[in-house]
């Protein structure tokens, strides 16, 4: 299960960020909400290697099976029952259609063993063409639990507590001497008991942008406080990114 110390508070809420069995506390890249048992990812941006290869750039193809092992090892680590994506599922609209085998059973399981909600991204949508074709769960454009709102893209002004991926954040900072690049959630606080986070990517071939980029400060005001949140060791580490003067 989940450690205690990777716990914390969110509008009343408590979530924990999720280690990866395979590579510890500097892959927790999922977040647990243990009261609705629910497990959310974003940015899978499956078959992007694929998407690469119609182009010449030829990548190893196996990025959505990678990516679907690491989530099916969050959900057997959490137990959760309920999956939420918060987009950018596929990294492009006919994504779905290039699954190979072995990955397209792995996804059929899943959705079928769970109640699986896709948050459409706008790598998701194009060409009239739709993610949802062939795919098991429930898709749609957002949505909101608990007076928390999930969606795609951090909405600048918002107000309600929310949910979101698209950004990639990744926390980029030198200790004795060494830069270190660790996936990150970015955490807002208006000092009125509200918030808002952005989780990392979960996908395998899914880079970063700077948490401190002034585009994911931007998109979480207002807010009173911007801090980078990174299990280190034993505990959740926090940074801050941002503070109003």
């Amino acid at each position: 299960m989940v450690p205690v110390s990777f716990t914390f508070g969110f509008c009343g809420e408590e979530l924990a960020l999720v280690p990866c069995p395979q590579s510890g506390a500097a892959g927790s890249r999922a977040l647990f909400w243990p009261r609705e048992n629910a497990l959310l990812v974003a940015d899978l941006h499956l078959e992007k290697a694929s998407f690469f290869a119609r182009t010449g750039q030829f990548l190893p193809p196996y990025d959505s099976r990678e990516t679907l092992e690491r989530l099916a090892a969050a959900i057997r680590a959490t137990g959760a029952r309920r999956v939420y994506t918060l987009g950018d599922n596929f990294h492009d609209a006919g994504g779905a259609a290039r699954l190979e085998r072995h990955a397209a059973g792995m996804l059929d399981a899943l959705t079928r063993s769970l109640d699986f909600v896709w948050v459409t991204g706008n790598h998701d949508r194009g060409h009239g063409k739709s993610p949802s074709q062939g795919i098991g769960g429930t898709f749609v454009e957002e949505l909101e639990i608990a007076g928390i709102i999930l969606r795609h893209e951090a909405l600048a002004g918002e107000v309600r507590p929310e949910l979101s991926g698209h950004f990639h954040p990744r926390l980029q900072i030198k200790v004795s001497g060494r830069h270190i690049r660790r996936h990150c959630a970015v955490q807002s606080a208006d000092g009125k008991g509200a918030g808002r986070l952005i989780l990392p990517a979960f996908g395998t071939l899914t880079g970063g942008m700077d948490a401190a980029d002034p585009a994911i400060l931007a998109a979480l005001q207002p807010a009173r406080k911007i801090e980078a949140l990174v299990p280190a060791g034993k505990k959740l580490a926090r940074f801050t990114l941002w503070q109003a003067q």
